[in-house]
């Protein structure tokens, strides 16, 4: 969305138990017709566990707390995934939710604001802060948590340096970048503060986060990117794919460009299915070198096990590190992956003149 994006990263080998892929963007600008404003959120299941991700760039100015919370309240009704029964963003079991809140420091002045930084007594402003005030008073806010504010306010800067703004506005310091995360209510565990930057469900599900910081180098914007690295731990994990490939170690010549695979019982499989042959490092499941249909056959329902070819001129014409990668169309995404394995055979390709 303008103005708005998300990425969500995994490693190859994590990918045939990241189901149920769905996307979702709500514009609030000027009404809802423009997507300054608004956010985006990409829900999935990982390992057999309810997780979701919203970014939001929620209206500025001190005086809007109560209109980033109707856009923020918006964005969550708005926002409803498909699947056995509506799921909007907070009945997953983790939610990640951040960006440019916008949030401000309320009552305090410019001078007293950059005097709390400078003598770092940050936690004068903390209880200023609209976020943190508002987790007190907002229903929709409760169970989100987040770690503590120990970098300096991320907004306002002068372009290109690290001074608080110096224009005639002179806008007042803020956290506007923020990270929280929220897991779902029940039965929370007594012995786990509200605000702890360790929380839990007694079902066993815990997010630990290992740092929340600012990023003071990058100078190309007014605000300063933040970031935080996680912990997610499970009470289980449902970690047998749906679909296992086979395939060589090393592709050298045309007769070993195949692969075999099984599915376990009760996948559903799609006359739609493919197997897509992939460099080490792609970035999106149509980002595949070659690929062959996966059909299922009459025949096929009482195969233990599959296999597909690749024709000669489906093959990579460089040699290197790819990957086999199983995708149900049925699902949308790839439930089975191979070990990277090397192709060092050319294709050849011949005209008549």
């Amino acid at each position: 969305m303008q103005g708005v994006l998300l990425l969500v990263f995994a490693k190859y080998y994590h990918l045939p138990f990241i189901r149920g892929i769905q996307t979702e963007n709500t514009r609030t600008g000027l009404g809802g017709i423009w997507g300054n404003k608004g956010g985006v959120s990409a829900r999935m299941c990982v390992f057999g566990h309810a997780i979701c991700f919203l970014n939001c760039h929620l209206p500025a100015h001190m005086e809007n707390t109560e209109k980033r919370m109707e856009d923020f309240e918006s964005i969550l009704q708005q926002q409803q995934f498909e699947g056995q029964a509506a799921m909007g963003v907070l009945d997953h079991d983790v939610v990640f939710w951040f960006g440019d809140l916008n949030f401000r420091i309320e009552d305090l002045e410019m001078h007293a604001v950059k005097a709390a930084i400078d003598n770092n007594k940050l936690s004068i402003l903390w209880e200023k802060d609209q976020l943190n005030m508002a987790k007190d008073t907002e229903t929709v806010l409760e169970g989100f948590q987040e770690g503590p504010l120990k970098f300096t306010p991320t907004y306002k800067f002068d372009v290109g340096t690290n001074t608080y703004d110096t224009s005639g506005k002179k806008r007042k310091p803020a956290w506007t970048d923020r990270i929280l995360w929220r897991m779902r209510p029940m039965a929370q565990a007594s012995n786990v503060s509200k605000r702890s930057s360790l929380s839990g469900l007694t079902s066993g599900t815990r997010v630990t986060q290992h740092f929340y910081r600012s990023h003071m180098e990058y100078t190309v914007s007014d605000h300063k990117p933040v970031s935080s690295i996680f912990t997610l731990q499970f009470p289980y994990k449902v970690d047998i794919p749906l679909v296992t490939l086979i395939v060589e170690d090393e592709w050298r010549d045309v007769t070993d460009a195949m692969a075999k695979f099984k599915v376990v019982h009760g996948y559903s499989r799609s006359s739609w299915d493919w197997i897509g042959l992939y460099k080490v490092g792609f970035k999106h499941h149509k980002d595949y070198v070659s690929y062959t249909w996966a059909k299922q056959e009459e025949s096929d329902y009482l195969r233990q096990e599959h296999h597909v070819t690749f024709a000669e001129e489906e093959l990579p014409k460089e040699s290197g590190d790819y990957i086999l990668g199983y995708f149900s169309n049925n699902m949308n995404s790839i439930v089975g992956v191979t070990e990277p394995f090397q192709v060092t055979i050319l294709a050849c390709f011949t005209s008549a003149v």
